[in-house]
């Protein structure tokens, strides 16, 4: 028996200026698109920018439903309307926002295992990994690799 350590490098930034315009841009879409959720349960808005490798961008916002779990996180409805609109356009980037009291939280939101595991199957479905930004007040954390968030993935090896 051995012992391992998985280490998950990432970015934190704290000046939205040091971000590329596409990144910008992404951020910003991705806070509107909170705004529009449907959380009256929750009152937890969130919102997901995709930019695809087309420059598309694709959002989502949380859906909730009284009947839980029927709902859906923001981070799907996007990677989902992308691939039914244009499926044969990868992500190339994705930004997360979430508002809390009508104001973006302070700190970064880490997506759901199921999205994480949404994720996975979107990297196997074009080949390729999409980077990640969790926005918040004080920082952005930046992942190069969506997939580094799930490092033991199921997939369809496993089935």
């Amino acid at each position: 028996m051995s012992e391992k350590i998985i280490s998950i490098p990432y970015t934190e930034i704290e000046d939205l200026t040091k971000l590329n315009d596409d990144e910008q841009l992404l951020v910003n879409t991705a806070i509107d698109a909170a705004k529009q959720a449907y959380s009256p349960y929750s009152k937890f808005n969130v919102g997901a920018a995709v930019l695809l490798e087309n420059d598309n961008i694709v959002i989502g916002s949380n859906q909730e439903n009284a009947a839980y779990p029927s709902g859906l996180c923001a981070e799907r409805v996007a990677l989902f309307s992308a691939g039914a609109q244009q499926g044969k356009i990868a992500p190339r980037k994705m930004a997360i926002a979430a508002i809390k009291d009508g104001k973006l939280t302070d700190n970064p939101v880490s997506p759901c295992g199921a999205c994480r595991q949404v994720f996975a199957e979107v990297e196997k479905r074009y080949s390729k990994s999409f980077s990640l930004l969790l926005i918040g007040k004080d920082k952005i954390v930046k992942f190069e690799k969506s997939g580094l968030l799930l490092p033991f993935t199921f997939n369809s090896i496993d089935i």
